[in-house]
């Protein structure tokens, strides 16, 4: 693993949660279109898959820093400035989910460390990367939101908000930039092929056990409409997109329901 950035006219991209999943992919397609990587997770597998984004040839520096604390936010960024190159684009993607029932069964800790690692690393790690980006009037930047932003999610109650909130909070910052050329997308994905529902203690809902979205699709979606400069991208099947179109329509208690459906433990078995 190289320890300082070369001399280079390549692209510089981050991608946070790029141990597995999403960001792992994510991190593929910026490596194989031509940019220089910085990646960051919690887990010690982020060293692990360095080899592998090397091996498309670009020249990769790995952080191992628990966003969900600011330290870790601050250390990454320390780690940006320390480079001396400039962000092109950022793929702020680490999150964590946590299932069921929020009044009843689910663990305080672990839905506060989520809305830390979700919501509030999302917006500091923005606020410290958009300024340098808006000082020289150039960048991308991806937000990982959900499908599920579309719906409140029962018994994924706090994941949803998170997810929500990570929508409007894009939609916003790329109106407020619409006068510079720093891009904002959003990418909404359905239930996708990753560690996620495992570690969220969903395995045993309807969701958890149903065939998912590749994650490699999921990813040259998200990567595609952030190069082209789009607001939002829903990734993944066709029906995640009429998931999306009938949150919008129908009224909000129904489409808890339906979300239930999905999300409720034990719905697996029905």
């Amino acid at each position: 693993m190289a320890s300082r950035a070369p001399a280079s006219t390549r692209p510089l991209a981050v991608v946070t949660g790029a141990s597995s999943g999403i960001g792992y992919e994510l991190a593929k397609q910026f490596a194989r279109n031509g940019f220089d990587l910085v990646i960051a997770a919690e887990d010690p597998g982020i060293v692990g898959v360095v080899a592998a984004f090397e091996g498309l040839g670009a020249w990769v520096k790995s952080v191992q820093v628990d966003l969900a604390k600011a330290e870790g936010v601050q250390k990454l960024h320390s780690t940006l400035q320390q480079l001396g190159r400039p962000v092109d684009a950022i793929a702020i993607n680490a999150g964590v989910g946590v299932g069921g029932d929020f009044a009843r069964q689910t663990d305080l800790q672990a839905e506060l460390n989520l809305i830390n690692l979700n919501v509030t690393s999302s917006v500091h790690l923005a606020k410290l990367v958009l300024k340098d980006m808006v000082a020289r009037n150039q960048g991308r930047v991806l937000f990982t939101s959900s499908i599920a932003a579309t719906m409140p999610g029962p018994f994924e109650a706090v994941y949803a908000a998170s997810k929500s909130f990570l929508l409007s909070f894009s939609e916003a910052l790329r109106n407020e930039l619409k006068d510079t050329k720093i891009t904002v997308t959003a990418l909404m994905p359905g239930p996708t092929e990753t560690n996620f529902f495992h570690r969220a203690g969903m395995d045993d809902t309807r969701v958890g056990a149903q065939k998912k979205d590749s994650a490699e699709e999921v990813a040259r979606q998200g990567y595609e409409a952030l190069m082209a400069g789009k607001d939002k991208v829903i990734a993944g099947s066709l029906s995640n997109k009429v998931m999306a179109v009938a949150a919008a329509v129908l009224p909000q208690p129904v489409a808890a329901e339906g979300h239930r459906r999905l999300s409720e433990p034990g719905s697996a078995k029905h």
